[in-house]
């Protein structure tokens, strides 16, 4: 038996979503010198562990967009589907992957773009945009940029138009909106 959501019962149907924002933050562990030295990377593993954090972090989601008129979600490989998948599912909209080259199994479109150390390819289904519909691209951190800017450029490319981006963690530090300059970002967490 499922709990009545207004019950404030804390049974396996039903959570209370009360986690702060700054009881989330202090989930997001640093590990130093990951992947490579230098690095300080972001793990957000214990978000997926905390039930509670994960349920308040996709309704806090939910508000940030809830007016974003938008046909489609976008999600990033891989941790975008996470919360990507959980976010379409509460709000009903449909989502859609950006993947990484040769991963999706029909005929995709594809974008070249740079990275720090190189350069790498993101494809999507080429079925997916249709001309002038407006998407919504979700990812779990917003660093750079240059992922999401690159599936932008893949949208408006296609004929579609970037209606805003989420993420649930910015690292504010890197400028990364200046990427996505012109359209609305939100995020929950930025660490500076």
């Amino acid at each position: 038996m499922v709990a009545d959501p207004g019950s404030g019962s804390n049974s396996r149907g039903h959570l209370d979503y009360r986690m702060t924002l700054a009881e989330i933050e202090k989930l997001i562990r640093d590990v130093p010198d990951f992947p490579r030295p230098g690095i300080v990377y972001k793990d957000i593993t214990p978000l997926l562990s905390s039930p509670e954090a994960f349920a308040t972090i996709i309704e806090l989601m939910a508000a940030n967009i809830d007016s974003v008129d938008a046909v489609g979600m976008l999600a990033i490989e891989s941790r975008g589907f996470i919360f990507g998948a959980a976010l379409a599912a509460r709000i009903g909209m449909p989502m859609y992957l950006v993947r990484k080259r040769g991963k999706l199994p029909r005929e995709s479109v594809s974008i070249r773009y740079e990275l720090e150390y190189g350069v790498d390819h993101l494809e999507l289904h080429a079925d997916v945009i249709e001309s002038d519909k407006r998407y919504l691209i979700v990812d779990d951190l917003l660093a750079t940029g240059g992922t999401a800017a690159a599936v932008r450029h893949l949208v408006e490319r296609e004929g579609g138009v970037v209606a805003a981006c989420a993420f649930v963690i910015e690292l504010g530090f890197l400028d990364g909106r200046d990427a996505l300059a012109g359209c609305p970002v939100t995020t929950l967490v930025t660490i500076s």
